[in-house]
């Protein structure tokens, strides 16, 4: 609307998604009466934002217990030495609505599958999350003076381990991924009337994975998801870049195509309209973009630099007693949270997860790994319609699509973002509603170790596939080739690495990865590998095979996927010198399988060979290293790739590489000879 010269805008909500413009004359007395007509008019129109609940709401007690979540706050980081007071009271009121107004679930059963979810993505300010649960009566408001001691669950981030976070956060920008994996799983697979709710800073909005998350939730049109940004202007070091610029948070997040709305985040009339505004909007999720003040209520800290991250000391009593004064009711703040909850999430069973149908190849039949990976996915997919895959644009190289065209529903494309690949993935997995296989190449997961590494805080139970690894995928070059996939799985806590080197085996690691708590990494090859074990063959995490031996044997040989079979070649041909080598294939590098391991170097004369598709820094040679360190007079001399590869044939490569099996021949005979 083009406003004529002389006017100005008088501004009137009238109803949800309708705002009514008039042009008035510069007299104040013709905006007033404008505005009394707008009024006038809306109290005609049918009443839908707000609500007719909404004249019920008692917005005193919600301004009340925002502020005794600030003392709560406060109270905790005093009492801890340490945390972020003023972090948390720029959302207090946010806190308060959500909480005790309009967030839906059983205090007794925080993760009850029905329940509405509440991620923190800003964690810093985990002192407030507490105090919201400890004042709305699920533990002692007293604990919550244990923050950050060592003894304690209430620890300076969420944790998991506390049963009413689903999620560890803390590294910034994580946090709305995750919501959104919960979010999809609500509305595509529980179709259930629970909602998914996501605080985020607005420091941590710098993330891109923010903004791959939010492409994400518009693309699927997720209504059951709001994201609520607590816009205070203030990081941890200087300001915000965009300050409290709020029309331009408002156009990204309608440029992402959520619904939007700015509201002053300290006034929880205008919040409690908002979050009714954001459960009726249909086809898109909301943004819901919160003015707020960092330390808003503490006299002669609101809004001042150098706050961050620090308990109030000696200003602490001053504070608090300020505070109180605003309490007009001094509570206790219980209510039933499960009044309007609705049981409609469906009860299902994500355990003892079976192949469809067993392995079904012939002997000596070539086929890649990754192929066989995608064969077994549809397998397991078929037997249990929780088990999903989620890729990154991947899903005809990893075979991930095999699941797709078997059951298009239990399939996630998450595109070339695989940050947000991962937090979904996470969030899907939350409360045991799905069992989650992530695939793409496994070089592009070092770009998401940060999510996969929160991801092992969380306890999440998410399994990961990466196809093309090693230089023995080719002339696609090293941007494309993994190469450190084994160490960086290997160094996150909890986690199973399998790594497969024939298609029997690559659908029995897939079978157990399904059963297998924490993360599983399944690391399969871009070649075709021979079969080489019959599809009855039983196959156990932390159990190797010993493919190849004889009573007189020299050395032994590990290699796993494509250097197996140049492990089989060389053996051959050291036989045809007269030395006897031993082979075994690790089938999981972690846990790898110590005992097999040293028994068999033992038999074979103390020596080993290590040979691997991959950067000589953690990956199976020194997995096998560690395996026999304190065993006396075990010798590992390693085989694997040394320097940055190049593109080129794959057995040019190999060679190239010192990772082939004329390698192998020249290094044992050496070995030997020692």
């Amino acid at each position: 609307m083009r406003q004529s010269a002389g006017s100005e805008l008088c501004a009137v909500p009238v109803q949800r998604g309708f705002i009514c413009l008039i042009a008035a004359g510069r007299s104040p007395s013709r905006a007033k009466l404008a505005v009394r007509f707008v009024l006038s008019v809306s109290s005609l129109l049918p009443s839908s934002f707000p609500n007719s609940k909404m004249k019920d709401v008692d917005y005193a007690f919600l301004r009340d217990v925002a502020n005794q979540l600030r003392i709560d706050a406060i109270a905790s980081t005093d009492s801890s030495k340490s945390g972020h007071p003023t972090s948390c009271s720029s959302m207090a009121e946010i806190m308060s609505v959500l909480f005790f107004h309009t967030m839906k679930y059983k205090l007794s059963e925080p993760r009850d599958a029905s329940n509405d979810r509440f991620v923190l993505s800003k964690g810093h300010a985990a002192p407030i999350l507490y105090a919201a649960w400890a004042e709305a009566g699920l533990f002692p408001v007293s604990d919550l003076k244990n923050l950050r001691k060592i003894d304690s669950d209430l620890e300076g981030h969420p944790t998991p381990r506390l049963n009413f976070i689903d999620v560890g956060t803390g590294s910034l920008g994580q946090g709305l991924s995750v919501a959104c994996g919960m979010a999809y799983v609500g509305k595509y697979f529980d179709k259930a009337s629970y909602r998914v709710y996501c605080l985020i800073g607005d420091g941590e909005s710098a993330e891109g994975s923010i903004w791959e998350a939010m492409h994400f939730a518009s693309y699927y049109k997720l209504d059951n998801l709001c994201a609520i940004f607590d816009v205070n202007r203030l990081g941890q070091s200087e300001a915000a870049s965009l300050g409290h610029n709020m029309e331009a948070y408002r156009k990204r997040a309608e440029a992402f195509g959520f619904n939007a709305i700015v509201v002053d985040g300290h006034d929880v009339e205008e919040l409690v309209k908002a979050f009714h505004e954001a459960s009726v909007s249909k086809n898109k999720p909301t943004a819901i973009l919160a003015k707020t003040f960092k330390g808003k209520n503490f006299p002669d800290i609101e809004d001042l630099e150098n706050w961050h991250g620090k308990p109030l000391g000696d200003k602490s009593n001053a504070v608090v007693e300020h505070l109180k004064n605003l309490i007009k009711n001094k509570g206790p703040y219980k209510i039933n949270t499960a009044k309007e909850l609705v049981e409609d999430a469906p009860k299902i069973s994500i355990s003892n997860i079976k192949l469809s149908a067993p392995p079904s190849y012939k002997l000596g039949e070539n086929v890649a790994t990754r192929l066989a990976y995608g064969t077994a996915l549809a397998k397991i997919g078929s037997s249990n319609h929780r088990v999903i895959a989620l890729d990154g644009d991947t899903k005809n190289s990893t075979f991930s699509d095999k699941l797709k065209k078997a059951h298009p529903e239990q399939y996630i494309e998450c595109f070339i973002a695989e940050q947000n690949l991962v937090g979904v993935a996470i969030g899907c997995a939350c409360r045991d509603r799905t069992v989650a296989f992530v695939s793409t190449f496994a070089t592009f997961f070092t770009r998401a170790f940060d999510q996969i590494r929160m991801g092992a805080i969380s306890q999440t139970n998410v399994n990961f596939a990466g196809s093309h690894c090693g230089v023995s995928i080719g002339e696609d070059g090293p941007s494309q080739m993994a190469l450190e996939d084994i160490a960086m799985f290997r160094a996150i806590p909890g986690s199973t690495v399998f790594y497969p080197s024939d298609a029997v085996s690559t659908e029995r690691a897939v079978e157990l990865a399904a059963n297998t708590k924490g993360i599983c990494f399944i690391r399969t090859s871009r070649p075709e590998t021979a079969v080489i074990y019959k599809n009855e063959e039983p196959f156990k995490i932390g159990q190797a095979k010993v493919v190849k031996q004889s009573a007189n044997d020299q050395l032994l040989i590990i290699g796993a996927g494509v250097t197996l079979y140049e492990a089989l070649a060389a053996a051959d041909e050291l036989a045809k010198a007269g030395i006897h080598a031993r082979v075994i294939d690790p089938f999981t590098i972690k846990p790898i399988d110590a005992a097999t391991i040293i028994t068999n170097a033992k038999q074979a004369g103390g020596r080993i060979i290590t040979v691997e598709d991959h950067y000589s820094q953690g990956g199976l040679g020194e997995a096998v290293q560690s395996a026999v360190a304190l065993e006396r007079d075990i010798i590992v001399h390693k085989l694997a790739v040394a320097a940055i590869p190049r593109s080129g044939p794959p057995k040019v490569l190999l060679n190239m590489f010192g990772i082939d099996a004329a390698s192998i021949v020249k290094a044992a005979q050496q070995f030997v000879k020692q």
